[in-house]
């Protein structure tokens, strides 16, 4: 017998659905429980902290449902950011650096696409590895100053907000970048694509879905997010340095399993993955409100990270079971 439940059934049940009561559940509770939470002060800073870890979230959903992954978008976000402040030392208009720093950010991401996809290497080493390529690059163009003179137009609209309220001016490229990544994932043949490539990639190559460039093309744009992100992260603090956005990855990757995506690929939804970027920094947030630690923090994420991997499975093997043995009792009347 086949699975007969309504969808509406399984989306009430799903992980993503309970993802989203949870995180509203945490935003209630923390409103009441932790002092300044739910001022639109604390808002406007909490937006400003998910920005870097919703907008690399974006492309590194549609990596991870392929069944790859990339740990390298943080030292990404780095090298962009010292390139940022050599480049501005050296001259050039802040209008120049933005799109060149973006393009570095892409060239980075040509470099995994071809380890990954031109040469077959395993895209966990392939990462770990530019991991470690790019941080080290972006120490070798700053060193360890810090570039801090940047327009104070581009500084201000980055942390500033729209007209007297407390909605922040970047909200605005969030939704728009989550909107286009969404459509693209969820309503066209590509993202379609990505799904069938995690479930089973020979079985996609063989129906003619071209494996190696789509997954290529995913880093290039993985790349290029992050050094958006670079460029962002500097104008947010004023401030190029070579460790910035040091550990991000590891908060992006926690987020995007608590969203529901599979490590294993082929499952997973960007509302999902929204709503747990949104639990982890709401969690972040109240924490650091209560003068938790950043040692504590890292426990944390790290815990995030772990539960994100198990409690999907088994959540499912629960419900398969109870599922089968409905199955059973019907079979035996």
């Amino acid at each position: 017998m086949s699975d007969t439940r309504p969808a509406w059934r399984s989306r009430l049940t799903g992980w993503d659905t309970i993802i989203a009561v949870l995180t509203v559940l945490v935003l209630i509770i923390a409103s009441f429980s932790v002092e300044n939470f739910g001022t639109s002060r604390n808002f406007t800073f909490m937006v400003l902290d998910l920005l870097p870890i919703i907008l690399i979230a974006l492309p590194m959903t549609m990596i991870i449902v392929t069944g790859e992954i990339d740990l390298s978008v943080a030292s990404t976000l780095g090298l962009t950011s010292s390139m940022m402040g050599w480049l501005w030392n050296q001259g050039l208009s802040i209008e120049t650096i933005i799109p060149l720093c973006v393009v570095i950010g892409a060239i980075c991401g040509v470099v995994n696409g071809f380890l990954i996809t031109g040469l077959g290497l395993p895209s966990l080493a392939v990462t770990i590895g530019t991991l470690a390529l790019y941080r080290g690059l972006a120490f070798v163009v700053l060193g360890d100053g810090a570039v801090a003179d940047f327009p104070w137009n581009y500084t201000g609209w980055v942390t500033g907000t729209i007209g007297d309220g407390a909605v922040p001016n970047v909200l605005i490229l969030i939704v728009a970048l989550a909107v286009i990544f969404g459509i693209v994932q969820h309503a066209t043949p590509f993202g379609r694509s990505l799904y069938a490539i995690g479930a089973n990639a020979q079985a996609a190559h063989f129906s003619g879905i071209r494996v190696a460039r789509t997954k290529f093309w995913l880093y290039v744009v993985s790349g290029a997010v992050a050094g958006l992100v670079g460029v962002l992260w500097t104008l947010r603090y004023s401030s190029a340095r070579a460790d910035n956005g040091a550990g991000l990855e590891l908060a992006v990757v926690a987020a995007v399993l608590l969203g529901g995506v599979s490590i294993f690929g082929g499952k997973g939804s960007l509302p999902g993955v929204l709503a747990g970027v949104v639990l982890l920094t709401a969690l972040q947030n109240a924490l650091r409100l209560e003068d938790v630690s950043g040692q504590a923090l890292n426990i944390v994420t790290g815990s995030l990270l772990v539960l994100s991997v198990l409690l999907p499975n088994i959540t499912t093997a629960v419900r398969g079971n109870w599922h089968r043995r409905k199955l059973r009792q019907a079979a035996a009347r």
